[in-house]
């Protein structure tokens, strides 16, 4: 399709910007001619029939045999939309949000922004055949991604609150134990200080046991232990500030907020884990060193149906792990390309974190990590360059054993039969 629209001049091109109530079209010629050049609808069903209805006037005014609608993704207020064109048969695309921007830049030369300009945006775009296409996935693989995206804003909250209890409460409070937060055991430890409101001067006044009675929970061993008598000792010489009962309060809040926080987290991951055994993909997936079924999950979401993918730099692409650098002139040979991160942003955090896991502990991938690093040991940032690049050969072997159904082979993956 994408070169047939550009070579032809007998398509009717809707460019939609999207908004929250009210949505703005721009009616045109794949050959860049304008026909209507805005219709305001509003976000119901009345307001898309109007769209559609319009359309087919255009259409039959104009004598063009073929239409198509192209949107611009703007959170997720295009869905209905889009949804709703689907059903009635249309052909949709989508474009880019950056490939808007820039083309906006092309067009006019300016920076400003305005709905009535990105509909004729949107609409050049699709012209030119720039166009993604969307997905359309059965409702298992729906529900598996409705998961994903859940967890990904519950990790979003739970960072924030994480900081905001670093930042705004221990460092503020107990700043010597700043470092020791977010460290495994050392973690658990500070939050529970921390959901007990304890000043410095408090504990540096209570006798080890008592401290331990109130802050120990079921099931703590010695290294926890441990940990409590480091509390203890450095709470002799803090320099924190003096807490009030308004800060207490906030403080047992907080922790209980991501307490909570954490319970639905370790929820949504059971659903994830429970849906993942409902497609043929897993045994693959989870036949991958470093790959659990969280990120099993994550990977199955993200490419779907794998024979949609033609080439290994498309399945890379998607998690902007693909390498990019802007080469000029005469520095052009000293350009060090970087990934271009424009991908999934929480698939790709999984991914690194999975290769770091899998080159430690199986045979096969630390032989490959060794060959990649063979030679440039002492190069700064070249261990974690080379976790990324393994991050991303990973997928691309989670996307060739999806398409074959096959497992993790040793063999095949050291000899490169993989990507």
């Amino acid at each position: 399709m994408r070169s047939e629209i550009r070579s032809a001049n007998d398509y009717l091109v809707v460019g939609i910007d999207v908004a929250k109530e009210r949505h703005h079209a721009f009616f045109g010629t794949s050959g860049g001619r304008s026909l209507y050049k805005r219709f305001v609808f509003p976000n119901t069903r009345e307001g898309f029939e109007r769209l559609v209805a319009l359309a087919h006037d255009i259409q039959a005014r104009h004598d063009l045999p073929r239409r198509v609608f192209g949107l611009e993704p703007t959170g997720v207020y295009h869905k209905p939309l889009l949804a709703y064109l689907i059903d009635q048969g249309e052909c949709v695309v989508q474009v880019s949000n950056v490939a808007v921007q820039r083309n906006r830049e092309l067009l006019d030369g300016r920076w400003d922004k305005n709905d009535k300009a990105d509909t004729a945006n949107v609409a050049d775009l699709v012209g030119q055949g720039r166009v993604l296409f969307p997905d359309a996935p059965p409702r298992p693989l729906e529900e598996l991604r409705n998961l994903v995206r859940a967890r990904v804003r519950l990790k979003k909250r739970e960072h924030a609150l994480r900081m905001r209890i670093r930042n705004h409460l221990v460092a503020q409070f107990f700043p010597e134990l700043e470092r020791a937060y977010g460290q495994g055991i050392a973690d658990r430890v500070v939050l529970q200080v921390v959901r007990h409101g304890m000043d410095p001067r408090e504990i540096a006044q209570m006798e080890f046991e008592a401290f331990w009675n109130r802050i120990a929970q079921p099931r703590w061993t010695e290294r926890h232990e441990r940990k409590v008598r480091e509390v203890w000792e450095a709470a002799k010489t803090s320099i924190g500030c003096p807490m009030d009962d308004t800060i207490r309060w906030e403080a047992k809040r907080l922790v209980e907020e991501l307490d909570l926080l954490r319970a639905h987290l370790a929820e949504v991951e059971h659903r994830m884990r429970e849906s993942l055994q409902g497609f043929a993909e897993a045994r693959s997936l989870l036949s991958i060193p470093g790959v659990g079924p969280v990120l099993a999950a994550m990977m199955l979401a993200a490419l779907g149906d794998p024979h949609r993918f033609q080439h290994r730099r498309q399945v890379v692409r998607l998690a902007g792990l693909d390498l990019c650098a802007s080469r000029s002139g005469k520095t052009s040979d000293r350009a060090v390309p970087k990934i271009s991160k424009q991908g999934k942003g929480a698939l790709r955090y999984a991914l690194v974190h999975a290769a770091i896991i899998a080159a430690h502990r199986d045979p096969a991938i630390r032989t490959y990590f060794t060959r990649c690093l063979k030679g440039r040991q002492h190069e700064r940032g070249i261990r974690q360059k080379m976790y990324v690049k393994l991050a991303a050969k990973l997928l691309v072997v989670a996307w060739h054993l999806m398409k074959t159904r096959s497992v993790f082979d040793p063999e095949a993956f050291l000899g490169g039969q993989t990507g």
